[in-house]
């Protein structure tokens, strides 16, 4: 949820600090702060509002003190409201700290810190985890932090510092994510590598339960038994220049623009002799075999993606496939057995439930495959089997690009499972894997409807209700495209299986009520414009995405938005980008921050 940053080194400690908290603050954006060693001791600036605002008050104070270690951090509020005080970071007696997670039990511990009379002055459970390491501080950090951590409970990422120990920071993390590096300018560590890219396209994740020791040296890591541990060093194929807007207003525009190179990433790299191949993946045929069943389990966005691959899935090889949102799946008792494949999908790898929901997985006997965006990641490292998308850094809140390639991953799978039990043949397999590859170019045509998509878009900006409708692969994209428009623009929308309109929902249907109507599977093509003539005939605006080739009544509906040619079942491709157009072009034409909607922040590494 939160980024956080830390630096110890020959650098401007404030300057690696702000740069890097505003790399990070797609992360979080309700408040911000850094805190950083001085020859008078640790000094800390923090405000709410978003890192811009502290920038302007750290340049403002007129003595500017020379430092060359510190911490930062930009918050998403969990506990706690939005106020200065309850920004980060958080200081208790001889410790300050930095916090991204959730302490469960953080009630209990500050009752018991009151009964010794020590009150916090916030409302954040941060503070509360400062207080009890600096209860258990007697001069040494690392044995105050492995004591206090026994007493913590639920996630948390801390980079701490104590007054004693000038030039230090002590990390360690347990569920949310820490990834760190070392140059000859010193050592740095932060919540996602779009801190550390500017420094080092090489690093490590720091291993959970285990502590880091920063300095201007290096970086030191032991386990909680103080015996040391050797990092394994991944590398990543993306250059700064990838998360930065490149001249577009907003993120979400330019990762829309990307996912055609996206695609080509993620597909191309994993055809061998005209058939789908995960050999380069580790991933062997084996994975495939004695499997009754498939669970896909994700959330939100993913958790769509995951809508798609279900019917594909079943579709090529009729083995039976449930989606579950992880959140739920975690606290069921799942039917899963080592004939079930649970697949996991995640953009960061992070996503708290879906890697408990993994977790669970695993403890049942189940294989698991991963589809993720980050190497090194947790869910990654906890897998059976990895499928990495290769999006790049994805920074709006909104995905786009980290969507369409899981799709893309998820369609491979299906055909290599497909091909490999003999559902489809070689030369059935050969085919519809030519027709995905000719998807690239069609979702590249795709993207250039965008002025289209923008007028449509501008007749939205005074909705407050609006409705999704679609029938088999229409209605799974049409979960994504109200998660869309919900989450940039803050428009009320539902998504609707079609035939179910009759069954109650149609009642919500009146005059001027816009109804975004997708029609590009020709075998329910005809069901789903009946639905659309009944919602036309109660008032509803109706804005039609459909096929380039169908034919089409004009009087029907007020809009229309063709996509190109192509297979059916590779339709969702074309059609999300006209969806992921309208969330964005309505949210810009009512003047909100696309990037950065409220209440939301990028990465779910809490409950």
């Amino acid at each position: 949820m939160c980024g956080i940053i830390g630096f110890t080194g020959t650098l401007d400690a404030k300057a690696v600090l702000t740069e890097g908290l505003a790399e990070l603050e797609y992360r979080g954006y309700d408040s911000a702060g850094i805190a950083y060693v001085t020859k008078q001791g640790i000094k800390t600036i923090k405000t709410a509002g978003k890192v811009s605002c502290l920038k302007e008050k750290v340049e403002s104070i007129k003595e500017q003190d020379q430092t060359t270690c510190g911490i930062g951090h930009t918050r998403w509020a969990t506990h706690g409201g939005v106020s200065d005080i309850n920004s980060h970071p958080h200081t208790a007696g001889r410790v300050t700290l930095i916090h991204n997670g959730i302490i469960e039990n953080y009630q209990k511990l500050q009752a018991e810190l009151e009964k010794k009379g020590k009150k916090p002055i916030s409302q954040t459970d941060t503070e509360i985890a400062a207080m009890v390491i600096d209860d258990y501080y007697e001069g040494d950090p690392i044995k105050a932090i492995k004591n206090a951590v026994k007493c913590l409970q639920g996630a948390y990422a801390f980079l701490i510092m104590f007054q004693e120990f000038p030039g230090k920071i002590y990390c360690i993390r347990n569920g949310s994510p820490l990834v760190a590096t070392y140059t000859e300018k010193g050592a740095i560590i932060a919540s996602d590598m779009v801190a550390l890219i500017k420094y080092s396209k090489d690093y490590f994740v720091l291993p959970e339960h285990h502590i880091a020791t920063l300095t201007t040296d290096g970086i030191k890591i032991t386990n909680l038994l103080d015996q040391p541990v050797e990092p394994k060093m991944l590398h990543v194929n993306w250059d700064m220049a990838s998360a930065r807007k490149g001249g577009y207003d907003y993120f979400m525009l330019k990762e829309i623009h990307e996912q055609p190179e996206a695609l080509r990433r993620t597909i191309t790299p994993r055809l061998k002799q005209g058939l789908p191949d995960f050999e380069e993946d580790n991933i062997g045929d084996d994975i495939f075999q004695g499997l009754n069943k498939i669970v896909i389990t994700a959330c939100g966005t993913a958790m769509h993606a995951g809508l798609i691959g279900r019917n594909l899935i079943e579709k090529l090889t009729r083995v039976p496939v449930t989606v579950e949102i992880a959140s739920e799946f975690r606290y069921q008792d799942p039917i899963i057995d080592e004939n079930t494949l649970v697949l996991v999908i995640s953009q960061s790898g992070e996503t708290a439930d879906t890697l408990a929901a993994l977790r669970l997985a695993k403890e049942k006997g189940a294989k698991t495959l991963s589809i993720v965006n980050v190497k090194g990641s947790s869910i990654a490292r906890e897998s059976d089997y990895v499928l990495y998308t290769h999006a790049g850094p994805e920074i709006a809140v909104a995905s786009t690009k980290a969507y369409i390639v899981q799709l893309a991953a998820l369609y491979l799978f299906a055909m290599r499972f497909a091909y490999v039990t003999n559902k489809i043949t070689k030369e059935e397999t050969k085919k519809m894997t030519e027709e995905f590859t000719c998807v690239i170019s069609q979702v590249e045509k795709m993207i250039s409807c965008d002025e289209q998509v923008e007028e449509i878009a501008a007749c939205l900006v005074k909705t407050e209700d609006l409705f999704f409708i679609g029938r088999g692969l229409d209605y799974a994209l049409s979960c994504e495209g109200s998660i869309k428009l919900k989450e940039v623009s803050y428009i009320h929308s539902e998504a609707y299986a079609a035939g179910e309109l009759k069954h109650g929902t149609i009642s919500l249907i009146t005059d001027n009520v816009p109804v975004i109507a997708i029609a590009t599977q020709k075998d329910v093509y005809v069901k789903t414009i009946s639905n659309v003539k009944e919602v036309r005939s109660r008032g509803a605006k109706v804005i039609l995405i459909t096929r380039q080739d169908a034919v089409i009544d004009a009087s029907l509906c007020d809009h229309i938005i063709t996509i190109p040619k192509v297979d059916d079942i590779f339709a969702p491709f074309c059609a999300a980008v006209a969806l992921q157009y309208i969330a964005y072009y309505a949210a810009v034409k009512r003047g909100l921050n696309v990037d950065q909607p409220r209440n939301l922040a990028k990465s779910v590494t809490v409950e």
